[in-house]
């Protein structure tokens, strides 16, 4: 069986792909909004959403974590770790991935990314990303095989980095930005498009006015993937991903949050829920 193919990761990592250029204009790349990295990416929050297939039967976790490096403003360490639940799911293929970016700059740039995969009942492996932004050098090692690098043509973000990153971007209607991401041993500019400004009735947060930002997938990264994914951002300072979801060959993969804590646009959040429901659904 492929490494999780099309399952969890297709719902969170990597949200982005390459979009061929149709236009003769080429989008900017995308400039964090100084206020939303002020208000949305400057201190420790933790996420949990609960994994399920079109919105029923629920198989598995996602928990994020994202906590400032001591004694650095500009510094984080983004922790993701993706299980399955105690279902049909996980008795066939059980999955216990851990996922560790560390960030720095204004830019939020990754230089070091670390993954432990422990998937179905024997496959186990470790993977070290080190990313020099200043030499534009990707270095890469699975296990005890030798280091490869890569050199990348400018800066690059990996996949958890692109989606906090896209948090704080200040997005304009029928517009579009480049994220240039490095996944399958490449640099891609990838084309990061809000689809459409809407309501969420019930949510963790409450009633919420969202951005539904649209990255369409055709790259492969960690995890196979296919379908298109939709990430459901508080149109607010907070910029609270809300849900994610994720259409694949038969429904829909969804990742909605049932679960809230830190301190993120001036405000202390605590907050335990099972939610969601698109208003008029």
């Amino acid at each position: 069986m492929a490494r999780f193919c099309g399952t969890f990761f297709c719902i969170f990592g990597l949200f982005f792909s390459v979009i061929a250029a149709v236009a003769a204009e080429v989008p900017p790349l995308g400039t964090p909004d100084p206020a939303l990295l002020c208000s949305a990416y400057s201190a420790d929050e933790t996420f949990r959403y609960d994994l399920s297939w079109s919105g029923g039967i629920k198989i598995g976790e996602l928990r994020l974590r994202i906590s400032r490096t001591a004694g650095d403003r500009d510094s984080f360490e983004i922790h993701a770790r993706v299980t399955t639940d105690s279902g049909a799911f996980h008795f066939f293929y059980p999955v216990d991935d851990t996922f560790v970016t560390r960030v720095q700059g204004e830019q939020r740039l990754p230089v070091k990314y670390e993954v432990e995969q422990k998937e179905g009942r024997s496959y186990q492996a470790h993977r070290l990303t080190l990313y020099d932004q200043v030499a534009d050098i990707v270095r890469y090692r699975k296990n005890d095989e030798l280091e490869k690098q890569f050199p990348v043509a400018g800066e690059v973000h990996n996949e958890f980095s692109s989606f906090f990153f896209t948090r704080v971007l200040p997005f304009d209607r029928d517009s579009s930005v480049i994220v240039p991401t490095f996944a399958d041993e490449k640099r891609h500019e990838v084309v990061v498009t809000p689809r459409k400004w809407t309501h969420l009735e019930e949510t963790l947060l409450g009633p919420v006015n969202v951005i539904e930002v649209l990255p369409r997938m055709t790259f492969k990264g960690l995890y196979d993937k296919s379908g298109d994914t939709v990430i459901s951002f508080t149109d607010d300072a907070c910029r609270v991903p809300v849900r994610i979801r994720s259409k694949i060959l038969i429904g829909s993969l969804d990742a909605d949050l049932v679960s809230y804590h830190g301190f993120s646009c001036g405000r202390r959040w605590d907050l335990d829920k099972k939610v969601l429901r698109i208003s008029g659904d």
